[in-house]
């Protein structure tokens, strides 16, 4: 039986379960669980990680650990008691190793690593903890470690900084929150700003001298030296160097490494500088020979300088070469460094160019001992210390030290009988009492142990030497008395041996006779001379001589006379010894009573070193004399008690502080002291208001905190003596002294009174008296003490008298003090503090000091310990809220809203108390229970102080939630933040309700209390999703999810609301709407109805709801694009989740109202909205692809505009998408981008505002700026022709201003763009057909086809790669099928790529003859609508023999929602078309294609474009050889067998298609094989001649001996001209390569009317495939790349004439329009024209240019042409039946010369005026028809370019021409001369100019000629700014798919863009004929910009 666990509560796992039994619960080694119940060795519980699955396990498996229960039942919670940094260090490495999973992931390699090995050190320290075999030093130690490393790794993963209090976390119930303000202030502080050293340390390693001329051993001397006031500030550092420049000692790091203590912060600046002198020691020149003298000396050598502010800047451990220099005479030698400092060049130089000293320097901060934790390898490894001269800055107690210094400063010499001065050196001896040689006292610095004797260095030839060389003497102590220094003088001789020759000898006594040692300065000593073997062992001889020359009787003139003289300075720093007599008389008093006065005055002038030195000694003379002669000297020794006190206020002495108050309690023996001291201390403050002079007054009330400690210290030594006697008079004595202090506190004084400055020093010294009084006072009498004398303070202060701030500060020193602590003392002085406190705060004085008094004051206000407390914390707290609540609130609002000051400083301590008294808010409210609340909302009088405080707290509320409020990792401190106030708000709604509802309403309170409470949901720091899991467990168990709290409680007081519901709409509609995108499904489900609520309510009101609508829309792309919002809450609009009771969802909720159809349409609305902003925000994510980010910024975009019509967030988004363009290099796409933009702006000088990136201008400057932007794009876009029609239109806004400067800019801007198509080369683009299938795709790419325009070079291959690369979780499908709804359906990613082929529209300019091809390839891949792609199948059994009888083509035509290229690089597929092509019809492309290609091979062979002929060899020969081996007889074969022909009458045209075709493929063949025979390489020959010989035996199998008459009419024309033959007859040879034109016909019966594809028009895809399945594999030429179109040449297309042109052809011989569908091509929608089609209109042949020279030329004898700008009548008719050659008309020479006067000399034309104007109604004044020459046909068709527009040639009556100056539309109408330039005009067009000899245009001279030979084609697909269907360059998203009606002829490029484009209805040639004119259409009403 399963029974309840009892104590069994918590355990570890210690080996992994499986859990395989029924119920069984998987374990894993490690895991944490909580036991519920037990039976029969088996548990049941859970695992902590998972606490939802429960299940059993072995109790075997499980270790018990002991732990607390709370809450104990169903609820209960389980905490193992263990110390709680076990517990902290387990949660948190548990936190940290899943993070440190993802750093891995993140690729942050360095964290990862230092994570790791951190990871690592802290479970080895936990190890450590858990065995429990540590002291408590180490586990301090320990646990110190544990927690530096916990905090160390929670910084570096941003998680949440941990307030501690001793190494354990806090909880932060148990704490006020003041308390918890203040740790986690001090962890900030500590982590972010570490307090600067006071103490700095130089480390100096030597590391070598480099130099060129060494060979002798070196001494390097280091010392800091002050430059400003030349001194050394330490002693020096000694390293000796062997004869390479290297330490000699290098195994000793001592010896080479050295640490300059104590240098002060003083200390490190510019004129502070290390200075180096180096020696060498060996002969006394350094060029002398080696064995000239064994003897060595010390010699200068050099020096070295460098700055310690040099090392501040430097890295932390450079090292430095120093630069050393010499002198340039030896005697400066001494003042060398200051010469190297003041940069007195002349006296030095550089030692060498390559000499340097290599030293590494670093300086170090910090006291000593922290240096030997940090750096723990340089004191290990050894490192000498070289200290100060004197003491540092700080003096510590118990420092030791007894060093005396002594420097060489010079010496005055005689010559001693020699002709030269001497060399001198000084030996340095120190003797001791005895005359004994003191061993190893003899130091020339730190590094190298001391000596027994000191050479100083040798000057050569110097009898006035100065050394400045400084020795140290560390003597001890008790060595002192006695001994003295003995320096003797040798002169060193260079000649004999080099023997050091004594001649004299100087001493010096160490201490004098009286105890005093030598005093500090510069001694001149005298110099006794001596015999040169004189023994100097026995110094008793030369003691009781004189020393010193100042020391001299005054009758010993002789000596004093003397010129020999020896100086030195000593400098003594010791903590043991004086110099000072005074000192010493004090000390021995008893010795001498008689100077006990003057002792006593002259202690003031002595040295605080001095003092403190003798601290101990002083104080117990001071009170020996105070016991003895206390009526005598009792003043004096409390003067000089007073003295010493203060003496240790001095930071130098401060650390003495503690040396005393051990002295106090240990050493202290004046029992009887105490009377004195009072009774002397009541004499002082009696006579403070009388006193002229408060400064003494002052000094001792500075020293009244020790006075205090004396007397009391005093009174309890003799009450313990006395057993407590004379108590009342001590207690009346102390009661006395308060008195007259109270009295002096209460004297009202000017604020410059030093009776003012008086009180402020007592004021700050007394709040130190208070625990000296506890020792022996009550706490009542005390506090009584305390409250008394702080209420004698005069109350009406001024607020600048500086008094004020010294209150407020004694407060708060009271507050913290002792006393204050305990909760009688807290009543007696409460009503003080909240007195003095009220008054600063409500002036706002001193904030920082008011701060600190209340967050001390609430830190000590408990929660109710017990019963008995409860009363006392409760008055407490109601004190305080009486007096502060108010008046704090008041105040933060205040701090909150001043500016911020200015300095680091400031701003960090304005913070600092901003959040002090937040934290004393939170702990004031914290504290506050029902009862306070009820107190304090009963206290307000009127309606209106409720209704402030109410708005006032609320809006504190809004400060306090502010994320800048608080650190961000102050997580802790936010959560107790947020659930203080959430507590309030509960207890101040039932205000809200009971007071500001229904005739008492009140909108301001309302919205404060909605908008704190949506601010307040919203907060980052309770978003629980965002945590760790362990993170939201510890909230929610210890808070609960208040978001939801907060949520209840909204809808709780909008359900009180009522009818004032209407106040609040539509302002409230965003804030809950961002409440609702808060992932939390409990809180959606609460506020979510609301919305239900608003529409109710407003449909109420106005009858619909509009306003929230667009409310609810704006407000949503907001927040969801900064994030918020999810799949599940978009679900929520129309899922099942029961919110509204009975109603399952909101969508069921809306459909049982009144208003359902508008309510449903909204949600629907917002639904699809929220899809693709979800979508656009995943996107837009860091590291997503650019092509997923413009896809889903299209699809955005466009439904702003379609659906919603929001043109602001539509513009916004145009904007975006631009810059996502531009980032990824798609400027074409960028361009028509911001087209949209500029569609939306008119040419007018509407004023815009300031909006995006756009300064506040006019609508023409902004769309002149966008239009600049946009051809920019296109040009680096390449996409030329549509620059050119921006330029044109900025160059007609410029001319209509006159604004000549740009217009000229932008003409060369227009003419630069036409070089750049006709010279640089453009890629054409591939096209894929992408389809996006399943799921798991966005929404704007679900299961949607589109069609993308590669990059350049991308083929399917590198396509598919990256297709699959932005889309790494995709399957790429295999097949091209259409997928079935399982593939739709799939919760996955399907993508099907293929390639497909563009359906060009704009088939005039491909079809035209001599277009270059760089101009065609635009037309190419530009503004495509269509795509096709072929998919060869065999239908019914496949003939084996030959396979063509059965190869179908299966045609899939896509049509798109835009065209491409546009705003994005792919469109969705809008329309799919699936046709299939019969074989047959198959074979018909096939050949068509090939003789495309031939003809194209063949024309630029002529035209000597191709480089070399191979490509029109392997052209010819894949055809003629495939021809020969079964290529045309498989066709024969398959189609012309009579079986066939029986099977499918239907295809008799088709079949004699197919054999017109054949037979043309041979003609061609025939002709291309006689050019190739022209050009034709010799090596090449054989091959020709192969190729002749098959071509003749493929003629004969196709059965061919003569071509047919239509054959042989319809010769080959080639674009660029041929070589004329020198025979000219009437009927040129139709083979020769200058064969005339000849317009062909065919018989209708051999060829009926069936639409066909042009050979122009032909398919990669189709040519490509067939090739393949005919098995053919030919050169694939760029033009064999061109794709099938629907339409035909521009002769004969039906549908791309205008509406009012028919076919010049007789109707007979016409396909008529009212063709039966089945005459018409199976697959194409649009219906084609039959009309004939002369070949010789595709290809025809030009005049070069000598044939264009004369008339006589023109008018030689050529065949018409099918011009398209001759009239009916002036074309050749052909005959009906056949096609067959006509004859030439004569006509005669005057029509002719006419003609040619028109054409050479037309009239110039005045410039059109601006659109704008009257121009309109121009007509054409004087049409002047001329005649024309029969020649006129032999011109090649005219093809005007866009500058052509304005010929005179243009005027003509022909209706058609008449449009482009009727309309008055300068270059860019509708109807300019391009709509005649492809078409041919009846007969009946021409009224007035009927008969054969009148021209339907003029000419407009031989410039134009030349011009047109070129035959530039119009820039711009214009076809797409005239077609009805496709406006261009209107924005592709506003643009409508294409239509199925053929479009109609494409006029002429250059037309106006905007809406000038109107032609007037009288003069449009198609409204003269009475056809309608086909509006231009726009797709959605235009709407201004407003932006």
């Amino acid at each position: 039986m399963w029974i309840p666990t009892e104590h069994e509560k918590y355990g570890v796992v210690l080996a992994s379960f499986r859990g395989t039994v029924q119920h069984g619960l998987p374990l894993e080694i490690g895991d944490t669980v909580q036991l519920l119940e037990k039976c029969e060795g088996w548990y049941r519980g859970f695992i902590h990680k998972n606490p939802n699955a429960k299940g059993i396990f072995p109790c075997t498996y499980i270790h018990l650990k002991n732990a607390h229960i709370k809450n104990k039942g169903q609820f209960e919670t389980v905490i193992p008691t263990e110390d709680s940094v076990i517990t902290e260090m387990t949660s948190t490495l548990r936190d940290w190793g899943a993070m440190w999973k993802r750093l891995y992931v993140k690729n942050d390699g360095d964290l990862f690593h230092r994570l790791w090995h951190v990871m690592n050190e802290i479970l080895d320290l936990r190890r450590q903890v858990l065995v429990g075999h540590l002291t408590n030093d180490r586990m301090k130690d320990v646990k110190q470690h544990i927690t530096a490393r916990l905090d160390w790794g929670n910084e570096q993963l941003s998680l949440d900084l941990v307030p501690r209090r001793e190494f354990s976390m806090v909880d932060p119930d148990e704490i006020s929150v003041t308390e918890l303000f203040k740790l986690m202030e001090h962890r900030h502080r500590k982590k972010e700003t570490p307090v600067p050293a006071s103490t700095h340390h130089l480390f100096v390693h030597m590391k070598s001298l480099m130099s060129s001329n060494l060979g002798e051993e070196l001494e390097v001397f280091f010392h800091v030296y002050d430059g400003k006031e030349n001194r050394p500030l330490s002693e020096r550092f000694f390293v000796r160097l062997n004869k390479n420049g290297l330490p000699k000692s290098p195994e000793k790091t001592e010896r080479q490494c050295t640490l300059f203590v104590d240098l002060g912060s003083s200390d490190l600046r510019k004129d502070v500088y290390i200075v180096v002198h180096i020696m060498r020691i060996g002969r006394m020149g350094a060029g002398e020979k080696k064995n000239l003298c064994s003897v060595q000396y010390r010699r200068p050598f050099g020096c070295a300088v460098v700055s310690i502010a040099d090392l501040l800047t430097a890295d932390s451990k450079d090292d430095h070469l120093l630069k050393v220099y010499a002198c340039t005479t030896e005697s400066e030698w001494y003042q060398i460094h200051e010469n190297i400092i003041r940069k007195v060049n002349s006296r030095y130089n550089l030692s060498g160019s390559n000499t340097g000293l290599a030293v590494s320097l670093q300086l170090l901060h910090g006291d000593i001992e922290q240096l030997r934790r940090e750096y723990m390898v340089l004191f290990t490894r050894g490192v000498s210390i070289t200290k100060k001269l004197g003491f540092s800055d700080i003096i510590m107690p118990g420092e030791m030290r007894n060093d005396l210094y002594m420097t060489l400063e010079k010496g005055e010499f005689e010559k001693g009988g020699k002709s030269v001065a001497r060399n001198v050196e000084i030996m340095v001896y120190v003797l001791d009492i005895e005359g004994q040689v003191m061993k190893s006292y003899v130091a020339a610095g730190s590094g190298e142990p001391g000596g027994d004797v000191y050479h100083s260095f040798v000057l050569y030839h110097n009898n006035s030497p100065r050394w400045a060389e400084q020795i140290k003497l560390p003597i001890p102590v008790d060595m002192f008395r006695g001994s003295h220094v003995r320096f003797e003088f040798r002169h060193c001789s260079t000649k004999d041996k080099g023997e050091k020759k004594l001649f004299g000898y100087s001493f010096v006594h160490l201490m004098q006779e009286d105890g005093r040692t030598l005093p500090d300065g510069t001694h001149e000593l005298i110099i006794h001379k001596c015999e040169e073997n004189a023994n100097l062992q026995d110094s008793s001889c030369y003691l009781k001589l004189p020393f010193s020359k100042a020391n001299l009787p005054g009758n010993n003139q002789a000596v004093k006379g003397t010129k020999e003289s020896f100086w030195i300075t000593s400098f003594l720093c010791s903590t043991k010894l004086t110099q000072n007599g005074d000192m010493l008389d004090l000390l021995k008093w008893r010795a001498h009573p008689e100077r006990i006065n003057d002792s006593l005055l002259k202690l003031k002038e002595i040295d605080g070193s001095e003092i403190v030195k003798f601290l101990q000694d002083t104080l117990d003379t001071l009170f020996g004399i105070l016991d003895e002669s206390s009526q005598k000297y009792g003043l004096k020794v409390f003067d000089c008690l007073v003295h010493i006190i203060n003496l240790l206020q001095d930071s130098k002495f401060h650390h003495f502080k503690p040396v005393m108050d051990t002295y106090i309690e240990s050493h202290f023996a004046g029992a009887l002291s105490y009377r004195d001291l009072i009774k002397v201390l009541k004499w002082y403050v009696d006579r403070i208001i009388d006193a002229e002079h408060q400064d003494h007054i002052q000094q001792v009330l500075k020293a009244t905190e020790y006075i205090f400690k004396y007397i009391i210290q005093s009174r309890r030594l003799f009450a313990l003596a006395t057993g407590g006697q004379s108590e009342e008079e001590f207690r009346c004595c102390v009661h006395e002294l308060f008195m007259s202090i109270r009295f002096f506190l209460s004297q009202e004084n000017k604020i410059t009174s030093p009776v003012t400055q008086t009180q402020a020093v007592f004021l700050r010294t007394f709040p130190a008296v208070y625990g000296e009084l506890l020792k022996i006072f009550t706490v009542r009498e005390v506090a009584g003490f305390v409250r008394e004398t702080l209420g004698s303070l005069p109350a009406t202060a001024h607020a600048e008298c500086p008094l004020e701030a010294v209150k407020l500060h004694c407060i708060a020193k009271t507050v913290e003090s002792q006393l204050y602590t305990n909760t009688e003392s807290r009543c007696i002085l409460l009503p003080v503090v909240l007195r003095l406190l009220q008054a600063h705060m409500q002036e706002q004085r001193d904030l920082v000091m008011c701060a600190r008094i209340l967050s001390s004051m609430l830190s000590l206000v408990r929660k109710y310990d017990s019963v008995a407390t409860e009363p006392v914390v409760s008055e407490e707290v109601d004190l305080i809220v009486d007096s502060l609540l108010v008046v704090l609130m008041r105040t933060i609002l205040e701090i909150t809203n001043r500016p911020q000051p200015a300095g680091t400083n400031m701003r960090l301590q304005f913070q600092d108390i901003t959040g002090e008294f937040v934290a004393c808010l939170l702990a004031l409210l914290r504290h506050m229970s029902d009862k306070h609340y009820q107190q304090l909302l009963q206290a307000f009088t009127s309606k209106d102080d409720l209704r402030d405080f109410l708005l006032q707290i609320f809006t504190v509320f809004r400060i306090l939630i502010r994320p800048e409020m608080f650190p961000k990792d102050w997580t802790v401190m936010r959560l107790v933040t947020n659930n203080v106030i959430i507590t309030t708000v509960l207890y101040l709604s039932d205000a809200l309700r009971k007071n500001f509802l229904n005739d008492k309403f009140d909108y301001k309170v309302w919205d404060s209390y909605f908008y704190l409470s949506v601010i307040f949901i919203n907060q980052p720091c309770l978003q629980l999703e965002s945590f760790s899991p362990s993170k939201r467990k510890r909230v929610l168990e210890k808070y609960g999810d208040m978001r939801v709290m907060m949520g209840c409680e909204i809808f709780s007081m909008w359900q009180n609301l009522g009818e004032h519901k209407l106040n609040f709409i539509p302002a409230m509609i965003g804030p809950f709407l961002e409440v609702t995108l808060v992932p939390q499904p409990d809180l959606r489900n609460v506020m979510i109805p609301i919305f239900h609520d608003m529409m109710d309510w407003e449909q109420r009101r106005s009858g619909n709801f509009k306003q929230v609508e667009a409310k609810l829309i704006d407000k949503l792309d907001g927040l969801m694009s900064e994030g918020k919002g999810d799949e599940t809450y978009r679900e929520l609009f129309n899922s099942i989740i029961p919110l509204f009771g009975p109603y399952p969802s909101l969508l069921k909720k809306i459909e049982r109202e009144t208003w359902r159809e508008s309510g449903i349409s909204l949600i629907a609305t917002v639904t699809r909205l929220m899809e693709r902003l979800l979508d656009y925000r995943d996107c837009m994510k860091l590291g997503e692809v650019d092509g997923k980010k413009i896809g889903c910024t299209v699809s955005l975009l466009n439904f702003y505009k379609t659906e919603l019509n929001k043109e602001e967030m539509y513009i916004r988004y145009i904007h975006k998408l631009y810059e996502l363009h531009l980032k990824a290099q798609n400027y074409t796409e960028a361009s028509y981008t911001l087209l949209l933009y500029d569609e939306l702006l008119e040419w007018s000088e509407r004023p815009l505002r300031e909006f995006l990136n756009y300064p506040m201008q006019s609508e023409w400057q902004r769309k002149d700026c966008l239009h600049l932007t946009i051809v920019q794009n296109f040009d680096k876009g390449k996409c030329w022709e549509n620059g050119i029609i921006l330029c044109r239109e900025l160059a007609d806004q410029y001319e209509s201003y006159y604004d000549y400067r740009n217009l000229s800019k932008m003409r060369m801007m227009e003419a630069s763009l036409y070089d750049k198509i006709m010279d640089q080369q453009r890629l054409e683009p591939e096209f894929f057909r992408v389809g996006f299938y399943g799921k798991k795709f966005p929404f704007f790419l679900r299961n949607k086809e589109f069609v993308c325009r590669g990059h350049d070079y991308e083929r399917l291959e590198a396509f598919q790669q990256r297709m699959l690369n932005e889309f790494p979780h995709a399957i790429a499908m295999q097949h091209v099928n259409q997928p079935d709804q399982t593939i739709y359906q799939a919760e996955a990613q399907y993508l099907q790529i293929y390639a497909v082929s563009p359906i060009p529209e704009s088939q005039d300019v491909l079809q035209r003859d001599g277009v270059p091809d760089n101009i065609k390839s635009f037309y190419k891949v530009n503004h495509i609508w269509r795509f096709r792609y072929d998919r060869p199948f065999h239908k019914g059994t496949k003939d084996k023999e030959n396979e063509f009888k059965s190869l179908w083509v299966e045609r899939t035509t896509l049509t798109l929602v835009q065209s491409l290229p546009g705003i994005s690089r792919w469109f969705e597929v809008e329309k799919r078309e699936l046709v299939e092509v019969s074989p047959l019809e198959n074979a018909i492309e096939v050949i068509e294609n090939k003789n495309l290609q031939l003809r194209t091979l063949i024309a630029q062979c002529q035209s000597r474009q191709m480089q070399n002929i191979n490509p029109l060899t392997m052209c010819l020969n894949g055809v003629i050889d495939a021809a020969v081996n079964g290529g045309l007889a498989r066709y024969q074969e398959a189609f012309f067998v009579k079986d066939y022909v029986v099977n499918h009458p239907e295809d008799g045209e088709k079949i004699g298609r197919l054999r017109e075709l054949m037979f043309e493929q041979a003609h061609i063949l025939e002709y291309g094989l006689a050019v190739h025979e022209k050009f034709v390489p010799q090596d090449m020959r054989p091959l020709h001649k192969k190729l002749v010989d098959q071509f003749h035996v493929m003629k004969s199998s196709l059965g061919i001996q003569e071509f047919p008459a239509y054959v042989r009419a319809s010769p080959v024309h080639f674009t660029n001209g041929s070589p004329r033959s020198s025979c000219r007859n009437s009927v040129p040879n139709i083979i020769s390569p200058d064969g005339a034109r000849v317009v062909a016909r065919r018989s209708p019966l051999t060829y009926p009317a069936v639409n066909r594809y042009s050979s122009s028009s032909l398919s990669s895809q189709a040519s490509n495939e067939v090739s393949n399945i005919t098995g053919q594999s030919e050169s694939s030429d760029e033009v064999f790349n061109m794709q099938p179109s629907p339409s035909t040449s521009s002769l004969s297309s039906n549908h791309s004439a205008s509406p009012n042109v028919t076919s010049s052809a007789p109707s007979s011989a016409r396909g008529s329009p009212q063709l039966q569908d089945k005459h018409k091509h199976s697959r194409e929608n649009s219906c084609l024209s039959s009309r004939e089609r002369p070949v010789s209109a595709i290809y025809p042949n030009p005049l070069d240019p000598a044939q264009r020279a004369t008339p006589h030329q023109i008018g030689d004898a050529t065949l018409p042409r099918s011009d398209p700008n001759l009239s009916a009548p002036d074309k050749v008719r052909p005959t009906f039946s056949s096609w067959s050659l006509d004859s030439v008309k004569e006509v005669n020479n005057t029509q002719f010369s006419d003609t040619v006067g028109k054409l050479l000399c037309p009239p110039v034309p005045p410039r059109p005026p601006y659109s704008g104007s009257s121009a309109k109604t121009m007509r054409s004044q004087s049409p002047v028809p001329t005649s024309r020459s029969p020649q006129k046909s032999s011109l090649p068709p005219f093809t005007p370019s866009p500058t052509e527009c304005q010929s005179a040639g243009l005027v003509s009556n022909s209706p058609v021409l008449s449009g482009s100056y009727s309309s008055g539309i300068s270059s860019m109408s509708r109807c300019s001369v391009s709509e005649a330039s492809g078409t041919e005009a009846t007969t009946g067009d021409h009224p007035a100019h009927q008969g054969p000899t009148m021209p339907n245009s003029v000419s407009s001279g031989s410039d134009e000629l030349i011009r047109r030979e070129n035959k530039t084609p119009p820039p711009y697909s214009v076809y797409e700014r005239t077609n009805p269907r496709r406006p261009v360059p209107l924005p592709h998203s506003l643009s409508i798919p294409p239509s199925v009606d053929p479009p109609a002829l494409p006029p002429k490029p250059h037309q106006q863009r905007t809406s000038s484009m109107k032609l007037d209805p009288a003069s449009d040639p198609r409204r003269a004929d009475g056809v309608p004119q086909v509006p231009r259409p726009r797709p959605l009403p235009r709407k201004v910009s407003q932006l």
